[in-house]
């Protein structure tokens, strides 16, 4: 966008900028202020102070950001702060800084920036007699016709002097001598002419050459001088003097003109002949910039460029030209050279004022002050200020070629945090010449974003029996900020149902959001909870949010199937009825089991493990019914006992077993059948308690036995080691011949025992008669017994 642009609306809160801008350009605009200085001041020297000028106390100097600019890159002046003096900033020389302008006068500017208001000012140099006259010439060749009468005058070369005012050259003396006398003439620019005038007439055979000293002198206190040798040579009678063509030649030449290009011709003749009708042309009251600038042919009169011209330097040059004959007549000419001006400076960019860093979420805030200069003239000077368009900035141009960055719409770190601001000036000549100054603007942070989890809520997966302390998952959130603003802490918020134990189950760790539970789980006590967790920033003020955290706890196979039916607890066996008349597939009873699981672990299958008699009954494996698998016979005994195993599906597998007893009657109308007198019931348990004690001492014996050849044979095969240490229940029909401890001479088949040789468990001990089926006779069977004692003599369970 271009700097004169950007005239659309501007909200309110900019209206008290503009007000203050407008303000500056009216003070601006006012009158100057003068200062002054004697040049040559050393530097740091005071030069005045500001206070009572700008209207200010000493304490709102730096508050308003006030400090001292000038056109250009070279600061002549720095401004104190601290005490509101005006100091110089270097040793200042009116003769290069103003050459012969008088007066001297530097302008430079006071800058308030908060709020923008500017001060001109101007500081006049005032010039003191630090140079002394000096004859570029050192030696001044007159030659003069002996037939000159007396009376006549000659100019003579004059001497410079740098100074002005009363310390520039203010008089000529010359040696005291009988033939001139010297004569001082005020020409139309003001300058003093020297004039030698002659006071009788030359004789050159009496003083061929006379030698005179000339004299210049300032006004300084005390005077300075300079001198110079004039040489008088006595010619011969001359009587005609060199008449130019022109006596004004006015002649441009561009800047851009190459050393030895021709500038101008100038043609002078003299109607005598011979020597005196030869002439010569030579440089007349020419300055040091001249004999510089300019070489002039003695013969051809021919002017050329001795080196490079600058319009920004002299724009124009007055030369004398002087030809001279043979005689020492003389005629003299001018040469008005004009210097044009080229487009061969670019713009220059002087930055006043820059901030490089700024908060975000501002607005209307100046960031650059800065001027633009040209030392081209006309449209090569005239300059045109720019940004880039996709910017939020816009260029305000204010007094004296002077501009403000400032910002035109809040800015945004996240969005973007690093502005590079290209500010392009060009000139309007031709060609245009442009250049560009870059900046850097830095967006600083300001907390306006809350942490940002990944996700609104999250779901973790805890297997049950977990060990404390277990890293269970993560949360994560994020913040847009930068630094401690976007430095983020997680919390546990408190649970929306208070019940919920929170503190004992689950932790966060504060830095990085990991989630460790407390303690082991159990699925079958808590299937599932949830709470929330906070992420909270460390900005000024703090910003929060939360997301939801969902845990499931997995379930373990940790739980055995129970059996509810048959009841397994040891209490009197129940006893199934069956008809000898039952048909195949005759559901004689059914397994009824649980498992406190979930899933697959809690599926149940059925089995039978053990039966009396093989193949007669059957267990479905889904439901645990029991049905008979074929016709009952008069051969098939009356007493059966099942042994049905219940698994579950988990893994590693956990079963149960259930034990069933089944009756095979006849009819349901006669049930039991007569049982065999039976001994007195006190004679009966003795007689049990000796035959107990008799068959297991007799187990024991043969079970050590068997032992000990069983570890001799494994000692001799240990590539079967993997064999040892498991433990074998029985399968198919249990052995009859085995002692009775009821006195039946028969042991019953619910006093099973397991023998088993533990290996690798470190004790190797002997798991040695223990049951592998409990004993279902409890008080309710022991009841039964007692009120029919032949009962147990005639239905005793093989």
């Amino acid at each position: 966008m271009e700097a004169g642009e950007g005239k659309e609306r501007v909200p309110k809160q900019r209206q008290v900028l503009i007000f203050f801008v407008l303000l500056g350009i009216a003070q601006a605009s006012s009158q100057p202020r003068h200062y002054s200085v004697a040049e040559e001041t050393e530097s740091g020297s005071f030069v005045a102070n500001l206070l009572k000028d700008l209207g200010l106390e000493i304490g709102e100097l730096a508050v308003r950001g006030a400090r001292v600019v000038s056109k250009g890159k070279k600061t002549h002046l720095q401004f104190d702060k601290q005490t509101g003096d005006l100091l110089l900033n270097e040793k200042l020389d009116r003769e290069e800084l103003c050459g012969p302008t008088e007066p001297c006068v530097l302008p430079f500017q006071v800058l308030l920036e908060n709020p923008l208001q500017f001060f001109q000012a101007e500081l006049r140099i005032r010039d003191i007699n630090d140079h002394s006259p000096v004859f570029l010439d050192k030696e001044i060749l007159l030659k003069i016709s002996e037939s000159i009468t007396p009376g006549t005058t000659f100019l003579i070369e004059r001497a410079q002097d740098l100074d002005v005012g009363t310390n520039s050259l203010q008089n000529y003396t010359i040696s005291p001598n009988f033939h001139f006398h010297l004569n001082l003439q005020d020409s139309l620019d003001g300058i003093m002419l020297p004039q030698l005038v002659l006071n009788r007439a030359l004789d050159r055979e009496e003083q061929p050459e006379i030698r005179l000293t000339l004299t210049a002198l300032d006004g300084g206190t005390p005077p300075r001088s300079g001198t110079a040798l004039v040489r008088i040579e006595v010619m011969d009678i001359n009587d005609n003097v060199p008449e130019f063509a022109k006596l004004l030649y006015e002649v441009q030449i561009p800047e851009d003109s190459p050393i030895g290009s021709q500038v101008a011709i100038v043609s002078a003749r003299d109607l005598d002949i011979g020597t005196n009708g030869e002439i010569s042309y030579a440089f007349s009251q020419a300055s040091e910039d001249i004999r510089k600038t300019f070489r002039l042919s003695a013969k051809s009169g021919e002017l050329l460029l001795r080196q490079k011209l600058d319009f920004e330097s002299i724009q124009t040059y007055t030369v004398n030209i002087q030809a001279t004959d043979g005689g020492g007549l003389s005629g003299t000419c001018v040469v008005f050279v004009q210097v044009m001006d080229l487009n061969d400076n670019p713009p220059e960019l002087t930055m006043s004022t820059l901030i490089n860093q700024i908060p975000e979420n501002l607005q209307d805030t100046l960031i650059a002050v800065f001027s633009v200069s040209d030392p081209d003239s006309g449209d090569n000077g005239r300059t045109v200020c720019s940004i880039q368009d996709d910017l939020p900035f816009f260029l305000k141009p204010s007094v004296e070629n002077f501009y403000t960055l400032v910002i035109s719409t809040a800015l945004d770190r996240e969005t973007r945090s690093e502005y590079n601001i290209t500010i392009t000036v060009t000139d309007l000549g031709t060609p245009r010449l442009k250049i560009e100054h870059n900046i850097t603007v830095l967006v600083s942070d300001v907390n306006d974003n809350a942490p940002a989890f990944t996700q609104t809520s999250y779901t973790l997966f805890v297997r049950e029996n977990n060990s404390p302390a277990l890293h269970i998952g993560s949360v994560s959130a994020t913040d847009r900020d930068s630094g401690t603003n976007a430095q983020v802490t997680y919390s546990l918020l408190p649970p929306r149902d208070p019940h919920l134990p929170l503190a004992s189950l689950v932790s966060i760790n504060a830095d990085n959001g990991h989630l460790f539970a407390l303690q082991s789980l159990d699925y079958e006590a808590l299937q599932e909870f949830e709470f929330r967790v906070g992420a909270t920033d460390r900005g000024s003020p703090e910003l929060s949010s939360e997301a939801l955290v969902r845990v499931l706890v997995l379930d373990a196979n940790d739980n055995s199937p129970f059996v509810l039916y048959p009841l397994q607890n040891g209490s009197a066996p129940c006893t199934e009825l069956v008809p000898r008349a039952a048909e195949p597939g005759y559901l004689v009873t059914k397994v009824v089991a649980v498992d406190g699981d979930s899933g697959q672990n809690a599926w149940l299958s059925y089995q039978l493990l053990k039966a009396t008699e093989p193949g007669l009954f059957g267990v479905w494996a889904h439901n645990g019914e029991v049905r008979t698998s074929r016709l009952l016979s008069e051969r098939d005994t009356a007493k059966h006992r099942l042994v049905v195993l219940v698994k579950d599906n988990g893994e590693p597998p956990r079963s149960a077993t259930a034990t069933l007893h089944l009756l095979l009657v006849d009819g349901f109308s006669q049930p039991y059948l007569p049982l065999p007198e039976a001994a007195p019931a006190q004679a009966q348990a003795d007689s049990l308690t000796v035959y107990l004690v008799v068959a297991l001492a007799s187990v024991s014996s043969l079970f050590l036995l068997s032992v000990l050849l069983f570890v001799a044979v494994w000692l001799c095969r240990r590539s079967r080691a993997a064999s040892v240490g498991r433990c074998s229940v029985p399968e198919g029909p249990f052995p009859g011949h085995l002692v009775d401890v009821s006195g039946t001479e028969t042991l019953s088949q619910s006093y099973q025992y397991e023998v088993c040789l533990t290996g690798g468990s470190g004790t190797n001990e002997f798991k040695f008669l223990k049951p592998i089926i409990p004993n279902f006779v409890a008080q309710g069977a022991e009841r039964v017994i007692e009120a029919n004692p032949s009962f147990r003599k005639s239905f005793e369970f093989s």
